[in-house]
């Protein structure tokens, strides 16, 4: 047993003893006060600048396991890039419009109907600063850096007049106008929604096969036809103005056995709908062309004099269906754009709120639209027209705020063109790198695939579209009219909108020719949220003197593939060409143990805030350099309990490496490279090795190498190598001696540089370990990444180590079978016996170590291989071992077993060397707490 004592030499008491909960707020307090995130901007100042420009998160409730995973990556990234010679400022940011705001004051019991709007949108703007509030301390206590007195909000007067001049810098360009074509309609929420606003899921919907009788078949068709059309919405059907086929597919013209009436199918359906539609017999009378099928005219089913006219579409698929689509230019974006083509009317009997209204007639007015399905169903069968209904399960769209379905819905709204700079945008996706490089393809193919946006919004609480209309109904978009009403924002807030008549929101002595009356009105509807956050790269990347546009990353969750990242990315193309980023780092989602989603009504979801009471923000940090973002994470308790005993591990490395440097000077006891012993050397080059490793895995991202590396180098290289040895030497050794002073160099760069690497994602746990420290830095934050270091001979001195490490697991082999047979316990009571051939004699004199302290034993002969007798087990061609238990007693101080133990009458219970060493002044003792 050692003689547990603290060192004479400076009595120490080594930090690092948990609590982390109470102490890491301590520690906060105190970087506040002293201002240490300013002192580190301060300290870049004139270095080359990397801004990762925050995605705003919903002011709405407190932060979730999803939000730590953002920002705490966030803040690896910032930290790391500023200790690794760049100006890198982190500026946090909020959405805070929208409708989630306007339903918690609903839940919350504020009636709007006792108030204007302005005093509504009033109580919206407090709510959204109190969630600011709160998100903003949640964040702070994961020990996130920046300007958190200084963020960014999206309801900012100057915040809102950039938005807007955004807008009037994109219709300048001719991007911005008003149409009337089917949207993603939340009825649940009365707006329309953008796509990144939509989520899908599996539902299961009546779908319907039915006849249209032909009433004038254009010389193709007899009069005694049907074209068979196919809907998974019936509730549309009333709203149905005409067929769309596909002008190259072949179609038949059928008659089934027993029956007069002919049915109009695709050629290759045919057979699948007969087995379907129970036509046992049937023939084949004559197949066309699609395109001979062009503008034939077919009854409504419900509506007689209504003529469904037959048109050519590039959307018909023979995937299921009849190869006949059931078209409704009110209810569909393929339904419109061919209805446009055809001169078609955009009939949408639907309301605001779901329900049919007069226009569908009187089966359907009042009816809820999907209460109006089995309505349809039950017409075409009284009317002998349906011929299958069947149940489908198919993919279908979401409001994700109000988890309501959606409709398509044809309304009058202001879009955003994506399609007239769509070439640019794509071009400028080029310039951006990906991590992972999987995401420029998929923001590719959404910009190439999406429609046009719609950025009106039929909601209050947002920044309104700066339009006005004339007397005559015209709307007056002008860069006058814009910038006037951007200014007027800045200075008074996007609320002024709401609180003054349209003639004083325009500039002095404005006048239009839409206007002889100098009469106008203006827009009531508000700019999707998107656009909001859409803009901050003019609101905030332009704004900001400390801040740079483009910026060099923005980093979010994948779903912001078609959300930020992409509204950004249209927006900034627009106003001046250029991506809004340089790179873009997606993450997956977290997900509860089981790989479910985390939501509130299954009671799967781990607050951030539970962690920190219960183990520390340090843990949580920790866990999100273990975990591959890139990817979905499951989280659960028992993950974070692992990840506590990987820091106990970190933490107790440290505080050997502090207790064993206590009394090392490090400007008068350092012992240089060359004059090193060899066993220090080799350990110099791994230390520098991982250092590089660790800043090349903080340049490209990879969070989760850093931890491999980390653990490894921990667990491995040090407490299962060089510390293990170090005991015999740091504690043994005479404490002057050479020996200590170069191993004691060592562990002391180990320290540092340890501490240093480890500052961007245990900040708390570092800026402990520096007060340990006798760096000039006042904190490790303010402190630079440590430089590879390349000392000569390193590649030769590698080799022989990897070479010496692999006899030395050999030996470790040979005396875990002597303690299986009982023959020792402990390493140290082992007299080992190392046979070996000229190669490894050769080597053990090249490494010039001490290996008998290597291998951890008491007593070591080294002899030629040809010496071994028979008996001697090979581990290898070139080594044989024996091991047999050392002769002699026990020194207490070295905890070896040795024949010269009480050789000196001074110090009757220790050998030789030890009784020397402490008549000389270094104490029988070590440092405290060292074996834990």
């Amino acid at each position: 047993m050692r003689i547990k004592e603290t060192l004479n030499l400076g009595k120490t008491k080594f930090p690092m003893r948990g609590n982390l909960p109470v102490r890491e707020l301590e520690r906060q307090n105190v970087w506040e006060e002293n201002k240490v995130y300013e002192k580190r901007q301060k300290l870049n100042e004139g270095k080359p600048t990397f801004v990762l420009h925050d995605g705003p998160p919903y002011a709405n409730g407190n932060i979730h396991m999803g939000h730590a995973m953002n920002k705490i990556s966030k803040d690896f990234i910032v930290r790391s890039k500023s200790m690794m010679g760049f100006r890198s400022p982190y500026v946090p940011g909020w959405d805070t419009h929208g409708l989630p705001i306007e339903q918690q004051l609903k839940k919350a019991g504020v009636d709007r109907k006792t108030m204007s709007v302005a005093e509504f949108r009033e109580k919206c703007r407090e709510f959204a600063l109190e969630q600011v509030d709160k998100q903003r301390k949640d964040f702070k206590r994961l020990g996130v850096a920046g300007e958190w007195d200084n963020p960014y909000v999206t309801l900012d007067p100057t915040f809102e007049a950039q938005e807007v001049r955004v807008f009037g810098k994109m219709a300048e360009r001719g991007l911005i106008y008003k149409g009337k074509k089917p949207v993603f309609w939340s009825w649940s929420s009365e707006s329309a929604l953008a796509e990144a606003e939509v989520e899908y899921h599996d539902v299961t919907s009546p779908s319907a096969f039915y006849g249209e009788h032909v009433i004038d078949g254009k010389g193709v068709l007899d009069d005694d036809t049907y074209m068979v059309v196919w809907t998974t919405t019936p509730w549309t059907i009333p709203g149905s103005e005409g067929i769309t086929v596909d002008k190259d597919f072949d179609y038949s013209v059928v008659q089934p056995s027993g029956e007069k009436r002919k049915f109009v199918i695709a050629t290759d359906l045919v057979e699948v709908n007969a087995e379907r539609f129970g036509w046992t017999e049937y023939k084949t009378l004559k197949t066309v062309k699609g395109a001979d099928l062009e503008y034939v005219l077919t009854e409504h089913p419900f509506f007689p004099e209504r003529k469904l006219v037959t048109m050519i579409g590039d959307f018909v698929t023979l995937d299921s269906g009849t190869g006949l689509v059931h078209t409704a230019p009110g209810f569909g974006e393929d339904d419109f754009n061919v209805g446009m083509q055809y001169g078609l009317d955009i009939f949408v009997p639907v309301d605001d709120k779901g329900y049919l209204t007069s226009e569908a007639g009187s089966d359907f007015e009042g009816v809820f639209y999907e209460d109006a399905n089995q309505i349809s169903l039950d017409k075409l069968k009284s009317s002998n027209l349906l011929l299958k209904y069947m149940p489908i399960e198919h993919s279908y769209p979401f409001d994700w705020r109000t988890k309501k379905p959606i409709i398509f819905r044809a309304t009058p709204q202001w879009f955003a063109s994506v399609d007239k700079i769509r070439d640019e945008i794509l071009s400028a996706i080029d310039d951006v790198k990906f991590f992972p490089d999987w995401g420029q393809k998929r923001l590719y193919n959404m910009i190439r695939d999406r429609g046009d946006w719609v950025i009106s919004r039929q909601r209050v609480w947002g920044v309104p579209l700066p339009i006005f209309y004339g007397e005559d109904g015209e709307a007056i978009i002008t860069k006058e009219t814009v910038d006037h009403v951007a200014d007027l924002f800045e200075k008074n807030g996007s609320n002024i909108w709401f609180k003054k008549e349209a003639k004083e929101l325009l500039p002095d002595g404005f006048t239009s020719e839409h206007s002889p009356n100098g009469k106008f009105t203006k827009e009531t509807d508000i700019m999707d949220v998107w656009f909001d956050s859409g803009s901050s790269h003019q609101g905030v990347l332009a704004a900001r003197e400390n801040l740079n546009y483009p910026s060099d990353m923005y980093l979010e969750g994948s779903d912001q593939y078609r959300g930020w990242f992409n509204s950004s990315l249209i927006t900034s193309v627009a106003v001046s060409g250029k991506a809004p980023y340089k790179q873009v780092l997606s993450q997956g989602f977290t997900l509860d143990g089981e790989g479910r989603k985390m939501s509130k009504s299954l009671g799967n979801t781990i607050a951030p805030e539970k962690v920190i009471k219960q183990m520390g923000a340090e843990i949580i940090r920790l866990w999100v350099l273990s975990v591959d973002t890139s990817a979905d994470v499951r989280v659960s308790m028992d993950s974070f309990k692992q990840i506590s005993e990987s820091y106990r591990k970190i933490r107790n490395t440290i505080r050997f490496l502090l207790a064993n440097t206590s009394d090392f000077e490090p400007t008068v006891d350092s012992v240089a490279f060359d004059n090193m012993e060899s066993l220090d050397q080799y350990m110099e080059i791994k230390i520098n090795e991982f250092t590089k490793d660790v800043l090349d895995a903080y340049a490209t991202y990879n969070f989760m190498d850093i931890y491999k590396k980390l653990i490894n180098f921990v667990s491995v290289d040090l407490s299962a190598f060089y510390l293990d040895i170090a005991k015999d030497v740091v504690y043994i050794e005479g404490q002057n001696s050479h020996k200590r002073r170069s191993m004691q160099t060592v562990l002391y760069d180990i320290v540092v540089r340890l501490t240093k690497l480890l500052t961007p994602v245990l900040p708390h746990t570092t800026e402990e370990v520096w007060e340990y420290l006798k760096e000039p830095e006042e904190y490790a934050q303010l402190s630079e990444m440590p430089l590879v270091i390349h000392n000569n001979q390193e590649t030769e001195i590698s080799k022989n180590f990897a070479e010496f490490m692999n006899i030395r697991s050999e030996v470790f082999k040979a005396l875990e079978k002597a303690r299986n047979e009982k023959l020792i316990g402990k390493s140290f009571e082992a007299h080992v016996t190392l046979y070996g051939s000229e190669n490894v004699l050769k080597l053990l004199g090249k490494v010039n170590i001490d290996v008998r302290q290597a291998l951890i034993v008491s007593a070591l002969d080294v002899k030629p291989l040809s010496d071994a007798s028979a008996d001697v087990e090979k581990y290898t061609d070139e080594i044989a071992i024996s091991v047999e238990h050392a002769a002699g007693e026990v020194c207490p101080r070295c905890r070896m077993i040795k024949e010269d133990v009480g050789s000196d009458d001074q110090f009757a219970t220790l050998c030789e060397s030890c009784a020397t060493i402490v008549k000389n002044g270094f104490p029988e003792a070590i440092s405290e707490g060292l074996e834990e």
